[in-house]
This record gives C-alpha cells, structure tokens and sequence, in this order.
C-alpha cells in the first residue's frame, strides 16, 4: 500500500547503468497469456498502446489499463497492492467480473464508462473505495484521488481506459485526528494534561519520531519531550509528565521558535546539534518547530524525524493548527492553574500544617477538593492539646464554594480554638460557637450562612471520648478486638441543628480503649448523587471494619474511597488511633539533588535495623521509599520530608515534598512513582498507600504491616 503520508523514504543509491529491475507484478504481467483476451498477443499491440503499457509498468504510482468493452484489466505493482487479494487473478480479467461486488456502486464502474463512452477525462477527489474484500466486509474504506483519462491508439480510437489511484487515506486521517485532538483538548486542566495529550497526539497522527513541546517557566523555559518506541503503559499517561528546565537564551529549536514566534522547518540536515541530550535528539535530521499562538503564555510544539522529510504546504497548515490548538489549552490551563492554586492555597493555609505528635494518640487527616477544584471550599479540620492534656479534635463544613466560604471557615475554626482553650467543654464550646456564627449572619445580612460542626475531648487517661454535634453527620469509631478482629459503629450522638439557628447541643461520652480509632468525616464522604444518604453511610461503615488496620491515615484514604461515585463537595477527614503501645518515629530532611534517594535509602535501612524490624519488612520498605522519594524529586523538584513510624503492629512512611505547581497536577493524579512502575510496585509490597494534598505540596505514604512474633 502506499506509503505514510509525510514520511519521505530515504533514496536508495544509484544503480549501476544496466536494463531497469521489472518488479515481480510487471514479470507477471509480462508473461500472461493475453492472445486469448482483447489485448491480443504484446506483439500485436498497437504501438501507443504498448508505450502506455510500458508507462504503467514502470511507475510506482497505482496505474491500471481497463480495455476494451469488457475493460480487461492489466496494472502495475502499485495498483495490485491496492486490490489486495483481488491479484493475481485480476490480470486479462472484466473489471466488471473482477470487481463485481462493487462495480455497479456509484463512482466506480459509471466513472469508467463515462470516461470511456464519452472520451471526457475525469477527476474524483477524496472518494471513498473499499478496494479490498475485506475493507468491503468490515465497512472500513480507503480514501483516493483517482484519476481517470481515454487511451487511444495510433489512429486516435479510443480503445480504454487509464486510472492513476493516488490513495489520501492517512491525510483524511489525519484530519480526522485533528478533530479528536481538539475535542481531546477541550478536557484538559492543567499543562501537565495539555502535555500529555499533545504528545500522544502528535507522535501517532503525524508518525514522528520525536515530538517536543515546550512553555515560558519565568526565567526561563520548561520542556517535555516523547521519542518514538518508549513504553508506556496506563500509568504512565497519568503520571506528571518529565519537564526539562531550560535556560531562556537555550538553542533548542522549540524554545528558539517559541520566542521569535517563527516558525523553524528543517528538511535534511542536524537541526539539533547545538542541543541534543542524548542520541535519540543527535539522531534527528528533520525538524518542524512551531510557536504557540497565545497572548498568555508562550511555548512552542516540534516534531522531527530521523530521516530526510519534506515538509509539504499541507502539512505545514496541519502542523500550524495543531500549535493554534494546543496554544488556547495552554492559555485556559495557565489561567486554571493560577486560580487553582490560589484558591487551594487559601484553602489549606487555613487548616493545620501540622498534626499534635502525641505518644498515644496517632492522628491523620485528609483533604480533598469537589468537582470544581477551581474553587476554595468550607470543609475544615483540626485537632490541638487543651490545657488539661486532653485532645481536642473538630471537623465541620461551612456551606458554599468560594473565597468567601473559605473566610468564613477561617474565622469558625479559629473562633472554636480559642472558646475551646478557655472552656474544653464540647457543648459549652458549640454554644458560643453558634453566637458567633448567628452574629455573622447578622453583620453580613444574609440568612445563608450554614455550619455544621462535631468536637470532641479525647481523654487518652480515661480512655474515653466525649462528642458534640451541630447538624453534623455521625462520628464512627472502629474497635479493635483482642482475637484480632474488629467492627466499626456510629456514635449515638444527637446532631441537633446547625450552628446559628440556636444550636442547643447535647454531648455523649463513648469508650476510646488501645486499639480504638476515632473517624470524623464531611457530608462529601458519604452524600452521592441519585443515592441515599443512609446506603453511603453503611457503605462507610462496612469499609472502615473491613481495612486492614486502624491506622489513621489508612483509615482516611479507606474512608475517602468508600463510595463509589463522584461527589462535587469536598471532602474532609481526621482520624485519631489509640495505640496499643507507643510508636516509634524518625524523620530526614531530603534535599533537592540526584544523590537524596540514595542517602535516603542507607538512612531508613540504619533506622529499621537498629528497631529490630524484620528484614523482608525493611527490604520491602527501602525500595518504596526510593520509589517515593524518586518520585518527588522528579515531579515536584523540591526537598522533601521522609517520615517513619513503627507500632507493634505496622510500619508507616510518608514523603512530603513542597512543590507548588505539584499541588495542582497531584490532585488530579492517582499514580505515582518513576515513571508508572512505582505504584505496582508499592501496591504488591505494601498494605495501604495513598496520597494527601498538604499546604504546600503532597504527602505520599504507605503502610506495611508488621509479623506477628
């Protein structure tokens, strides 16, 4: 079949003087018995009739004679790889015999007898064929532009007709995939999706060897590049794609562009000799570098190959509105990852950086945006030490989605501290709290401002735990039982009305023994579309018995993926384990530098052996770690905290690393590691691993559980 469309093959060198090669179709044809067909023995052939059979033969582009009145068929090698199947037994045939299943569909046999009734020549542009049985079969149809012309004699009869089949197929498609390519676009959030799909697409529609695309950083430049035969499984399309800072003044051709706003073509030569990083870029001899067309953000698209190419005007227009597409993503991604991460930060400036590290109590907590990430949000959560030793713990939901929801979560959550520190009293501390909240209403003159909130005093001493509830779903707790089991149940604890509509709150005191984890949790968790709140919460409640453990933040990521579904809340939750024996915590500060995983590895491996931990634990344990630490110095590029915490009966390790930009790719993320195989790596070691977005950045960690004896 005719080659790729854009793909120039490398000229073959010159042979040597000498009769021209006949090709293995054109030997065929040669020898065919044609005296007992209207063409007659070749040394009868009319003199014209043999120079165009000779054109035919020689040409690599699909000819075919159709002759006579039958239109007995004789073509060359290009047009038999066209009918597939059809040849050989195509050759001194009828074309009507031979193309019987499609010779009476309109623009295949009224073309030929038009053209050779009437002796008018006659072009089909972009027609649709199935050339090919099995193309008919299966409905698929190759695309051409046929060429259909009188033969005549020597005496000037006309006595066939020519067909020159030029097949369009792969500029079609292409065509097509531009159109997949901007609907493809059209869902993307950040630049890291922006990448991702610009790659993939220009990589398989124009059948490029290397495809680069690159953005204005600031001070300088940022680059993503994908090379023909990398393998790439699902989760590595999910991963944050590899950017390669680059200096303002670079030479790369895509930067170069990107600046100028010219476009850069290049059709044999080494155009990226001054800045190959390797050999696959020291390999490419054709290059295309076009600049986005954006008034927000400037960047560039490049696609090279490693042979000669000639860049037609078709697919140069093609290329130029590919940039024009990807140029407005990038533009709505700039502009969405700006006020994403302002809207986020604000948000999560205004929960705790850090949780109390107590000796007995273990506590998590997890935040995770709605649907529209775009947008701060009221979910909030805290846990502090009171002044009789006790924890005190909160999460509540301050109703809307914008910067003011998130002010007003502000003044709640730090208003509840401060009555708490003077009067820990769970229902003492919401009645002041819904004076407040009554007197913003008030202040702000709207009656929409509605809060739920659940405290509570964790008395470790005691063992015990006393609630309070403001309209707020029901806390859960899961027990932990001395044959190894456990069950999970809501606390019976009045939620009374929301705060500001004269809450009058009632408290429960439950039993909190060793082993015992407390989960408090927003309506996000829980409320689902088209289903009722009661399925989520027995949902919820099935899923927190069946975890592995009660470790808190196991129990966060159990919770946060119960239910099936999205939701377009947020979601908020803070989990507090009563251990059964004090843990063991250690922690290093990972620095930005090639060598950090590596040292991180010793480290931990030091650590565990002095805790007697066993050694396939601590085996399995080094090699997450270096994935996550891999990990976060790739995609977020800052330092980053590596922490562990051992109980008798599981190991946990967290990275935290500080990269902003890393807060909004990650949020959409649910992969990790380098290059996609950390996370089944991580999966097949460990026993629960998540993720949590933090103030500045995200925290990956997993757990493992520990041997019995």
């Amino acid at each position: 079949m005719p080659g790729t469309v854009g793909r120039v093959p490398t000229p073959p060198p010159a042979a040597a003087p000498g009769p021209a090669p006949v090709s293995q179709v054109a030997a065929t044809v040669l020898a065919h018995p044609w005296a007992g067909t209207p063409l007659g023995p070749p040394q009868r052939w009319d003199p014209a009739v043999r120079a165009l059979v000779d054109v035919i033969l020689s040409s690599p582009v699909p000819m075919a004679l159709y002759y006579g009145d039958e239109f007995v068929l004789l073509y060359n090698q290009g047009y038999s790889e066209l009918i597939g199947d059809r040849h050989p037994d195509a050759l001194g045939r009828p074309a009507g015999e031979v193309f019987a299943d499609l010779w009476h569909t309109p623009g295949v046999g009224d073309v030929i007898e038009r053209a050779y009734r009437r002796g008018e020549s006659f072009l089909q542009r972009e027609s649709m064929l199935p050339v090919d049985r099995h193309l008919a079969v299966t409905g698929d149809h190759a695309v051409f532009t046929r060429g259909h012309s009188p033969v005549r004699d020597s005496t000037g009869r006309i006595v066939g007709v020519l067909t020159v089949a030029a097949q369009t197929t792969q500029l079609t498609q292409q065509l097509q995939s531009l159109s997949d390519f901007a609907a493809a676009l059209s869902g993307t959030l950040t630049l890291d999706d922006v990448a991702r799909v610009t790659l993939r697409y220009a990589l398989h529609s124009f059948d490029a060897d290397r495809v680069t695309f690159a953005v204005d950083d600031g001070p300088g430049w940022r680059m993503v590049r994908r090379i023909r035969g990398e393998l790439l499984d699902e989760a590595d399309e999910r991963l944050p794609p590899l950017w390669r800072p680059t200096a303002a003044d670079s030479p790369v051709p895509v930067v170069v562009t990107a600046r100028s706003g010219v476009p850069y073509f290049v059709g044999d030569g080494e155009p990226l000799r001054a800045s190959a990083i390797d050999r696959h870029d020291q390999k490419i001899r054709s290059l295309a570098a076009l600049p986005l067309r954006s008034s927000v953000i400037r960047g560039g698209l490049a696609v090279g190959y490693r042979t000669p190419h000639g860049w037609s005007a078709a697919e140069r227009a093609l290329l130029a509105a590919s940039a024009e597409l990807v140029g407005q993503a990038a533009e709505r991604a700039r502009r969405f990852e700006t006020q994403h991460g302002t809207a986020q930060l604000l948000q999560r400036s205004m929960l705790p950086e850090r949780l109390p590290a107590l000796p007995r109590l273990r506590i998590a907590a997890r935040y995770d945006p709605g649907v529209d990430g775009n947008a701060a949000g009221g979910d909030f959560y805290d846990a502090f030490v009171l002044p009789t030793g006790d924890l005190g713990v909160v999460l509540g939901d301050v109703a809307g989605h914008d910067v003011q929801a998130a002010a007003r979560m502000g003044q709640v959550r730090a208003a509840l501290r401060a009555l708490a520190l003077a009067d820990p009293r769970p229902d003492a501390v919401l009645t002041g709290l819904d004076r407040l909240v009554a007197s913003l209403g008030t202040e702000t003159g709207t009656q929409e401002l509605f809060v739920t909130v659940v405290f509570g005093v964790v008395d470790a001493d005691r063992g015990e735990i006393t609630l309070a509830s403001a309209g707020h779903p029901p806390p859960l707790i899961r027990r932990c039982h001395p044959d190894g089991s456990a069950t999970a149940a809501f606390v019976e604890l009045p939620a009374g009305a929301p705060l500001g509509l004269g809450c009058r709150p009632r408290t429960a005191t439950v039993p909190f023994q060793p082993g015992d984890t407390l989960l408090l949790y927003s309506d996000g968790v829980v409320e689902r579309r088209r289903q009722s709140l009661t399925a989520g919460l027995d949902v919820l409640v099935t899923a927190v018995a069946d975890a592995a453990s009660g470790d808190p933040r196991a129990l966060c990521a159990v919770a946060t993926g119960a239910v099936d579904g999205a939701t377009e809340d947020d979601v908020a939750v803070l989990a507090v384990e009563h251990a059964l024996k004090p843990s063991r915590s250690a922690s290093m500060e990972m620095p930005a530098e090639p060598t950090a995983p590596s040292r991180v590895r010793h480290w931990l491996t030091a650590q565990l052996t002095d805790w007697r931990v066993p050694e396939a634990v601590i085996g399995a344990a080094v090699l997450c770690t270096s994935e996550l630490t891999t990990n976060a110095l790739l995609h977020a590029g800052t330092a980053a905290r590596v922490e562990i915490d051992l109980s008798p009966e599981r190991l946990l390790v967290s990275v935290a690393d500080s990269g902003t930009r890393g807060t909004v790719t990650r949020a959409q993320t649910d992969t990790l590691s380098s290059r996609g195989r950390g996370l089944g790596l991580i999966e097949q070691l460990s026993d629960a691993w998540g993720t949590d977005p933090t103030v500045r950045g995200s925290t990956v960690w997993f757990e493992i559980l520990i041997p019995a004896g």
